[in-house]
């Protein structure tokens, strides 16, 4: 796999992706958890990981190449525009990501070995 040289995320998810994290983590938890645990990803520290380890924990499968979210990612990319870092929780023995799928499906069509910047908590 080629390793790319520059970094393609930003420092700092953006403010609607807190948002999409607490809709998507009502469906696991009751919502005071879930606004809890966005509360905390905005606090944490953003940190790199690899792309394919995050797919590893998380259990999920690799979205095709040609799903339109994972398109309009890797459109992103093409145009230089820096994607958002992944919202991430531990879950019981399996990574929950909050927010993020399909920018980590597009990182990973780019190289499994791309350093993803993620928010983890």
């Amino acid at each position: 796999m080629k390793k790319l040289k520059k970094n393609i995320f930003m420092d700092d998810p953006e403010a609607h992706d807190y948002l999409a994290a607490v809709d998507y983590l009502e469906l696991l938890y009751p919502h005071a958890t879930a606004v809890k645990q966005a509360e905390a990803l905005k606090k944490a520290k953003t940190v790199v990981k690899k792309a394919k380890d995050i797919f590893r924990a998380s259990g999920l499968s690799l979205l095709p190449k040609d799903n339109v979210h994972v398109q309009k990612n890797l459109e992103k990319f093409r145009k230089e525009k820096k994607l958002s870092p992944l919202l991430l929780v531990r879950g019981n023995e399996k990574l929950i990501i909050a927010d993020g799928y399909h920018r980590l499906c597009a990182s990973y069509y780019l190289t499994e070995d791309l350093d993803v910047r993620c928010r983890l908590v």
